[in-house]
Parts: C-alpha cells; structure tokens; sequence
C-alpha cells in the first residue's frame, strides 16, 4: 500500500482500482472541461496571509451546519453513483462521515436506497432530491426521506437539464455497466472492486427501482429516468417541496446574486454556492470566484455554503474566509472510496482536517469562526508584480 499524504494520492489509488467508466464519471466536466478546471485553478490563485508569534494552543476546526454540530465546516457532498466507485458505497461513506462527526448527503441517484442507509447508520444524515416530472414519486421520496429520519433536505435547482460530458458518452455509462468488450477487458483488471460487487446485491438506483410504476429493474430504468428531470422548475415548485417537507431546506446550484436572493424569499435555511463541479455549463464561472459576490449579495439572512473544486484544507478555509459557513467535498472523498472503501473516506476527512487545522494556525487563527477575507491575499493584490 502507497503511503497516503494528500487527495491525490487517493485520486491516483482510486484511478487504478475503479473501472474506467465510473472513474471517469466521477473525475470528469463537460464539453471542454474548462470550468471543471477552474474550479481547482482559481483556488490556487488564491495566496494566504501568514501570521506570526500569535498564541496556537487548543485550536478547533468545530463548527455548526444549518443548526448541526460539526466537527469542521465540511460536508460530504450528494453524488450520483456512489456505489459503483465501491460496492455498496453509499453506506461505507455514511459510516465513515458519521464517525467523524460531519454530515453525509445521499443522493438522489445513489446505488444505495434511503432505507439501506438508514440501515446501516446511527445519526441522522442529509438527503439530496432532484425535481422529477413525475410528482407523486417525488412526494413519496420526500416522505421517504422523512420517515428514515433525515434531518436536511438538500433540493438541486441545476440539473434541470443534463450538461453533456464526453467521457460518459464515449464510455457507454450505465449502472449496472453495459457489457461492451472494453468495459469487460476493463472491469476483469479491477480484481478489488468486481470481488466486492460480487458480494452484493445492489447494483441498479435504488431510490428508484421498484418504487415507480412500470420501473421493476435496471432494464426499464434509463428511458424512465431520460424523461423525469423537468425542465419547467421554477420557485413554484421549490415552494411546494418545502412545505412538503417541512424541516431544513438547503438550495443547492447557485451561481448568481439574484437566484441567491430569490432563495432567501423562498425560506430555505441555507444555499449551496455551486456550479455541480464543472458538469453543467462549461464556461460558468468557478464557484469560489463567484463566492464572495453571493454572500455580499445576502449577507446574514441565509447561510452560504460552497462546494465545486475543494480538494483540500486549504481550500476549506479560503471558502470559509470568503464568507462560506459549510464547504462540501465530492470528488475528494470519492477518491477515498474508490481507493480504500470506508477507510479510504476517512483518510480523505482526516487529509482535509489536518490541512484545515494547521494552515488555520499558520494564518493566526485557532478557531475556524475567525476566518475573514483578511486572511487573503487575491493574485492581483500580490505586490510583486513579476508573481502576478
């Protein structure tokens, strides 16, 4: 086993151990991948004010989430297909977020069903909804959500329609995979990852199989699902879901000040500054470029979230210093589970904790509240003009 230091180390773990097909569904934009990329690129555009002879003792990373006690501002963002990077990898990255103390968001579109998570869990966690055409199941879904506890409800406002990403086409995505000859001589070299998906029964989207009408299996799944993201969403139906609800609401997929304000009016309790890391509109700004213009925009009257391209410690406290409560990690904590499993998740929250407690230090802080745009130092603020 290679010794772990850093997200990259997970990435270049996973890349060996996870097929080809869903490897790329989790690392990968659309169209040029452009935005994909400034994602990471703009954070590290970013440079950090170092402060000296300042008292470091007993700092925390602990913090609060919409209400919720974290152990560092820091969430496990809702991805599609969690659990074809790992064998039933929605569970193994519940568990491994509730041990360490952060919230775990399920997605829609997860392997794994709301109730096989529940399962298999103590603490309540988040649940991530997509707005379908087909309202009935999305009421069930919701109520579902509620019986099996969980104790946010995070509503994507960006996947009306899907952003096209070449890799997933050029590779046949499918869950379960298409037996294509390159996805066969592909998957035969993945010993680690097909030896577990052998020993288990989920394979197909288990939110969904079994609780539409006329969709029993994977085989009728793919035209029901191609036609169920509804393009007609509006603030019309983000009111209906929340009284449906009726607990916390989180609006996630804003890149704008004026839908940021227009989530305030809608009484979510916080909203999620993002651009679906890259996989939408390629060409949309980063979401920490975008960041510090939102929370201007609404200063205290909802809680602002970020995620898109936080690939480690540093990249949490220059979102929180932009004003960010929360920050959401999907990519790299998918490494993790591709890499190692539960274990592999854990390292990825212990990677980012640590990076987030020592540079906290470093820019003279022992407490992640204390955060400010002080702390930064933006490209074209850089005095010397040759580093610009």
């Amino acid at each position: 086993m290679p010794t772990i230091t850093c997200i990259e180390d997970l990435r270049v773990l996973a890349k060996r151990r996870v097929p080809k097909m869903f490897y790329d569904y989790a690392d990968s934009g659309s169209w040029t991948e452009g935005t994909y990329r400034a994602n990471s690129t703009d954070f590290d555009r970013i440079r950090l004010r170092q402060k000296v002879a300042v008292n470091m003792e007993n700092r925390s990373t602990k913090a609060q989430m919409i209400g919720q006690d974290v152990a560092m501002p820091v969430a496990l963002a809702p991805t599609g297909l969690t659990g074809m990077q790992c064998a039933d990898g929605e569970i193994k990255a519940a568990r491994a977020a509730e041990k360490f103390g952060v919230p775990f968001t399920l997605s829609t579109m997860s392997i794994c069903s709301i109730e096989d998570v529940a399962e298999s869990t103590t603490s309540p966690f988040w649940f991530q909804l997509y707005v379908m055409r087909d309202k009935d199941f999305l009421g069930r879904l919701i109520d579902r959500a509620k019986a099996a506890g969980c104790s946010a409800l995070v509503l994507t406002l960006d996947l009306q329609i899907i952003g096209q990403r070449h890799k997933d086409v050029q590779n046949g995505l499918s869950a379960p995979p298409k037996p294509t000859i390159n996805n066969i001589i592909n998957m035969a070299t993945k010993v680690r990852w097909g030896l577990g998906m052998l020993g288990t029964k989920r394979h197909g989207f288990g939110n969904i199989v079994g609780h539409v009408k006329g969709v029993s299996d994977v085989g009728n799944l793919a035209e029901w699902t191609n036609k169920q993201f509804d393009p007609r969403l509006s603030w019309d139906d983000v009111k209906w879901i929340k009284d449906r609800w009726g607990g916390k609401l989180i609006i996630k997929g804003i890149l704008d000040a004026d839908d940021a304000r227009l989530a305030v009016k809608s009484g979510a309790d916080a909203i999620v500054v993002s651009n679906h890391g890259g996989r939408q509109l390629d060409g949309a700004l980063s979401a920490i470029e975008i960041l510090p213009e939102i929370v201007d925009a609404v200063g205290d009257q909802i809680e602002v979230h970020m995620d898109s391209g936080i690939q480690s410690g540093q990249d949490v406290l220059k979102a929180l210093a932009l004003g960010a409560k929360g920050t959401y990690i999907g990519r790299a904590f998918l490494y993790g589970l591709g890499a190692m499993g539960e274990e592999g998740v854990t390292k990825a929250l212990e990677i980012i904790h640590k990076e987030l407690d020592l540079t906290m230090a470093f820019c003279g802080h022992r407490e992640a509240s204390g955060l400010s745009r002080d702390d930064l130092i933006p490209a074209d603020k850089v005095m010397n003009p040759y580093l610009r």
